[in-house]
């Protein structure tokens, strides 16, 4: 297999740009691992935008190499570029658990739902070797915290065990993220990812061991993935899920410049139009304004919110998704009736 070369726009924070010329090309793209040596895990999250206050993201970086991560200006705080190497310089948070339980027993924490991920994948390939996710979930499960999880990650059918255990002693939903029902189509988009396919086979598994799964169908592209709704929506319910949203593409920061070459390299044809109807869908503003990243506005983007809201309720889908009930505890607590068991 041939490696691709380094790309990465400019990074904003850096003082120093590569420039490759013609006769000079770049070198190839390495993998690479970092250690995160950060004192703390969880991250707080204040946008009104995102539905959750607290996440961990046990991986920084990820290998699914998706082209439209709104996640990529991320990397460039830790000094590296939004493109190729986000592709492949992860860091990691070797005590990712060990943080997590630090966090449990001190007196603030309330026991809130936390998400996993907010920012890339916690079952991207490498979770295989590190088991960070599994680690982070076993300490959640002995403090009966509440879990959310989010993925394209097939890993996740390894740790049904611990789901299932979460499911019943706290809270535990996962939601599946599916941008395209074409297999061919989302390995251009998302090259390292799992499958569409492969990953409805997952819904599927979660859903017969009695997990309670959703769909996000992220992002919804104008003008490249969004005839595929109703054809994505009727694939997922079949397989189980029993909750579906989705989310507008948006480009914040470097993700613009990486998303539209790579667009153009993979539908030339269709390049200009995807960016003209994005543009008319977000008033102009490729980022989304701050309590409308995730949404839109006019007659394009009514019309494919429209098609979605239809065709989910067709379908059956469910508009009310149970709440976390207040379960957690410290270690210790809630014992005391074990000597007259």
């Amino acid at each position: 297999m041939s490696l691709k070369p380094v790309s990465n726009p400019p990074n904003p924070w850096s003082s120093h740009e590569h420039v490759w010329l013609d006769d000079i090309p770049p070198p190839p793209v390495k993998f690479e691992i970092f250690e995160d040596n950060s004192r703390s895990i969880l991250s707080k999250n204040e946008s009104p935008d995102i539905p959750f206050r607290w996440s961990i993201n046990p991986y920084r970086g990820c290998t699914h190499a998706c082209n439209y991560c709104y996640a990529r200006p991320s990397h460039e705080y830790l000094g590296f570029g939004a493109g190729t190497d986000f592709d492949t310089k992860i860091t990691i948070k070797r005590r990712a658990a060990e943080l997590l339980k630090a966090a449990f027993k001190k007196k603030s924490w309330q026991g809130e739902l936390i998400n996993f991920s907010g920012i890339t994948d916690c079952y991207q390939p490498i979770e295989a070797t590190y088991k960070l996710t599994r680690a982070c979930l076993e300490v959640c499960l002995e403090y009966r915290n509440p879990v959310s999880i989010i993925t394209k990650g097939a890993l996740i059918e390894r740790d049904i065990d611990l789901l299932k255990d979460l499911h019943r002693l706290a809270y535990c939903d996962v939601m599946i993220s599916l941008a395209f029902i074409d297999d061919d189509k989302a390995r251009k988009m998302d090259p390292g990812a799992p499958s569409p396919s492969r990953r409805i086979q997952t819904i599927k598994t979660l859903t017969e061991a009695g997990l309670r799964v959703g769909v996000l169908m992220a992002p919804l592209i104008p003008g490249l993935n969004d005839t595929e709704i109703p054809a994505l929506l009727k694939a997922v319910k079949e397989a189980g899920a029993s909750a579906v949203n989705f989310a507008l593409l948006r480009l914040p920061g470097s993700v613009e410049a990486v998303f539209q070459s790579r667009l153009e390299a993979a539908f030339p044809n269709h390049a200009k139009k995807v960016m003209r109807y994005l543009d008319e869908s977000r008033g102009g503003h490729l980022s989304g304004k701050t309590g409308q990243r995730m949404s839109g506005q006019g007659k394009r983007y009514e019309t494919i919110k429209n098609l979605f809201r239809i065709t989910s309720r067709r379908l059956g889908f469910s508009e009310d998704w149970p709440r976390p009930r207040d379960t957690f505890r410290r270690s210790g607590e809630g014992r005391q009736l074990s000597l007259f068991d």
